[in-house]
């Protein structure tokens, strides 16, 4: 005879807690991947530093910084993305990392392969949170699963690296198609704008180190509050020495702008851009205008009616030096272009070309951009205006039209510290100047 099954009455419980049960120990796996690190770390937390990368195909800078491949670094970028594993985790729909990606929807783009959402979900996870990962070359954006994307990179006193960081961020799982225009081998997007949920906000949270952030393109990026050293024995901080200017907010997205008041060309007569008064202010209202800056953009684009006001201007400042200089034809995407031979060189970086100005409100210094920042030398025999105008194949970095974006060859070689937490942005000159260089960080010694 068989034995009889006693019916036991907690069973419908037990399944019915199941998934609830799945779902709570997918949150402590997440947290615990966060703080992976707190076994060796203890507070305060260090700063962090890692390597970047120029793309001389594309122009676009990457970040090593996730356990698989680069990403590509967007200034103006509210989010972390990524093509995703096989098998993802997922953020659920009532957190408050999910409210905030529910903000971060590009107003205007081009949706692709949007019905994939959702393939690939670890089972159990219950209402899950998604992200609308945006490239910002082409455009395009997706839908995708809230996930925590695995990253690591070294601590640092600011002179060198001490030990490796294991941590996670919240991304956006995105398809393959997205990257469409991105570097080779490169698996997604890094956002640093001032958004919650851009890699440095993301770490300032959890490292509560402050919201702030340096780069050094096309080598650098440190995240904290940390000096940054570059080899010069004379001056172990370069931080410490940097004019400042405020940050500008725009309500409509989270980019950093510049507080610029006019624009002039400096030669042997000094021509200032004739502008109206109001031209390169950005509009609270709308979200348009003001001088932007961008890692996607790799020249300096400017709306049309600045451009065609700043073209007048060049060329008036090259006319009115005291030897010929014979202007060539266009070579696209530049309109200026000038004769190379009869540029007399420098003694110590390129020739003897015009530098533009960017005079700021409320700082003491203006943003110069010298030679190396802006002319783009062609055979040898052509040296052209790296400025282009805006509609002409020059995309913006973010939705709503500024009147300037300066590109990445405008923030090449320089230290720029943003910080978030005063809404000011320190600024160095061409380090070039002081025989050093972005790469001088020591990446290989330990202290």
């Amino acid at each position: 005879m068989s034995a009889k099954v006693k019916p036991n009455p907690t069973a419908p419980m037990i399944i019915y807690l199941f998934p609830r049960v799945i779902s709570l120990l997918a949150l402590l796996l997440l947290a615990w991947v966060v703080v992976v690190a707190s076994d060796t770390e203890q507070p305060p937390y260090k700063p962090l530093v890692s390597p970047l990368a120029k793309d001389r195909n594309t122009s676009l800078y990457t970040i090593s910084i996730t356990k698989g491949a680069p990403l590509v670094v967007d200034l103006a970028g509210s989010l972390v993305w990524s093509t995703c594993p096989s098998t993802h985790g997922t953020v659920p729909c009532q957190s408050g990392t999910c409210r905030a990606a529910n903000q971060l929807r590009p107003p205007r783009c081009r949706y692709v392969d949007a019905g994939w959402f959702g393939a690939n979900r670890e089972p159990g996870g219950g209402c899950a949170c998604a992200g609308h990962p945006f490239n910002p070359v082409t455009g395009e954006c997706s839908l995708g699963d809230l996930t925590s994307v695995s990253m690591s990179a070294n601590a640092t006193d600011g002179r060198n690296t001490l030990y490796p960081v294991e941590f996670a961020a919240a991304g956006s799982c995105a398809p393959d198609r997205l990257l469409r225009s991105l570097p080779a081998g490169a698996t997604g997007v890094a956002g640093f704008s001032r958004q919650p949920l851009s890699l440095p906000s993301q770490l300032s949270s959890q490292r509560e180190f402050g919201n702030k952030f340096a780069l050094c393109l096309p080598d650098l990026a440190v995240f904290g509050n940390s000096p940054v050293n570059l080899g010069l024995r004379f001056l172990p901080d370069l931080t410490a020495v940097l004019p400042h200017t405020p940050l500008v907010r725009n309500p409509r997205n989270g980019a950093h702008y510049l507080p610029v008041k006019r624009i002039s060309v400096l030669w042997d007569q000094d021509v200032e851009v004739s502008l109206p008064a109001g031209a390169l202010d950005l509009d609270a209202s709308t979200g348009r205008g003001g001088v932007v800056l961008s890692t996607v953009t790799p020249y300096m684009a400017m709306r049309p009616d600045v451009y065609r006001s700043f073209i007048q201007a060049y060329d008036a400042a090259v006319r009115g030096k005291s030897y010929v200089v014979e202007r060539v034809a266009a070579v696209a995407p530049f309109e200026l272009c000038y004769d190379a031979g009869a540029l007399r060189p420098l003694k110590r970086f390129g020739r003897d070309v015009p530098t533009i100005s960017l005079e700021l409100a409320g700082s003491t210094r203006p943003w110069m951009v010298p030679n190396a920042n802006y002319m783009v030398f062609l055979d040898g025999w052509v040296a052209c205006v790296g400025v282009v105008e805006m509609g002409r194949g020059a995309a913006s970095p973010v939705e709503d039209e500024p009147a300037v974006v300066l590109g990445g060859m405008q923030l090449e070689n320089r230290l720029l510290v943003f910080d978030l937490d005063k809404g000011v942005l320190g600024f160095s000159d061409l380090i070039w100047y002081m025989e050093t260089s972005c790469s001088a960080f020591n990446f290989t010694r330990a202290s």
